[in-house]
């Protein structure tokens, strides 16, 4: 593990003494980075050249954001992610610290710790540029060997982030200890559809899953559910989403939200809806509780920054969740 006293630390767990007594864990195997957040007053166009009115640094990477809002929600959280031998990591060891996580481990990587720039414009859709080699180099043995020590009370959430043969590489051993597995589906830089059949549950949005099926809304949610996913999750911001799977198709209204940046929204729904699950309640209050957390994203700017906080989370899983 890197920390912040040298680039090459001896690995060791971080955290607050394991998994709590009785409680299922949350194994979030995914990347971890520095985000530099950019406003500027609209997306980009081919060959146009734009000045940021802003600029903000802060940790960020699908799975550590994934694995913080988790965390909040109150799932016994183990965070692990590839990073440098940099002062980056470091920063991520000094965030990270102040989090409630049952275990973290930054793996050093012979590679710079990755970095994304987020393009943020004024009617709140966003453009991600991001460098993944440290996420890259995470060999599919390490991977492995985290997902082993899952049981069948657990489950592992993975995203795109990581390498296909890494995450395959976890998803099977995880199936393998009997333990759930969800998987977000972004970012869509390699073919899923394979690793379909090892998914307890698949979180796409739009985009990725009309990508991944050729068809859309519920059709593209059956679709994935047809291909292998226990259960397919498409989500369809303001609209909503759709989920698919044995039971049949069903809607979930979306939370109103006056949205000023949709960044960070999709990690906080997985984060929350994996924090639901974990602790028991049934897919429709998991759904709306994550839609309730992600419309308190997008109503505040940046990804790290706009994530619910610990109380904020509490307060909401407290609500009535029809």
């Amino acid at each position: 593990m890197v920390e912040p006293g040298g680039p090459r630390a001896a690995p060791h767990l971080h955290g607050r003494g394991g998994a709590r007594a009785g409680m299922s864990r949350l194994l979030v195997l995914g990347n971890a980075g520095i985000d530099l957040l950019c406003p500027v007053p609209h997306l980009p166009r081919p060959g146009e050249t734009l000045v940021a009115m802003d600029q903000v640094r802060a940790p960020g990477g699908k799975g550590l954001n994934q694995a913080v809002v988790a965390a909040r929600a109150g799932a016994a959280v183990r965070f692990v992610a590839p990073v440098g031998q940099d002062g980056a990591a470091a920063e991520l060891v000094a965030a990270l610290g102040a989090e409630p996580l049952d275990g973290l481990a930054l793996l050093p990587q012979d590679a710079p710790t990755d970095l994304s720039l987020l393009m943020v414009a004024a009617d709140a859709e966003n453009c991600i540029l991001s460098l993944g080699a440290a996420a890259d180099a995470l060999p599919a043995a390490a991977a492995e060997a985290e997902a082993a020590a899952l049981g069948p009370d657990d489950m592992l959430l993975v995203q795109g982030n990581l390498s296909r043969q890494a995450t395959a590489a976890a998803m099977r051993m995880a199936v393998g200890r009997g333990a759930r597995v969800l998987l977000n589906a972004a970012p869509l830089r390699w073919d899923m559809a394979a690793l379909l059949p090892l998914c307890t549950l698949v979180v796409a949005n739009a985009g990725e899953a009309e990508a991944l099926t050729g068809q859309a809304g519920a059709e593209a949610a059956e679709a994935l559910h047809h291909a292998g996913a226990g259960l397919a999750l498409v989500t369809l911001g303001a609209e909503g989403c759709v989920a698919a799977g044995r039971a049949g198709t069903t809607h979930h209204a979306a939370t109103p939200a006056r949205a000023v940046d949709t960044t960070g929204a999709g990690d906080t729904f997985c984060g929350t809806l994996a924090a639901c699950l974990l602790a028991g309640d049934a897919l429709a209050p998991a759904i709306a509780a994550a839609q309730r957390a992600a419309a308190l994203t997008v109503a505040r700017p940046g990804a790290f920054a706009a994530l619910p906080s610990a109380e904020e989370l509490r307060a909401l899983l407290a609500e009535p969740r029809a």
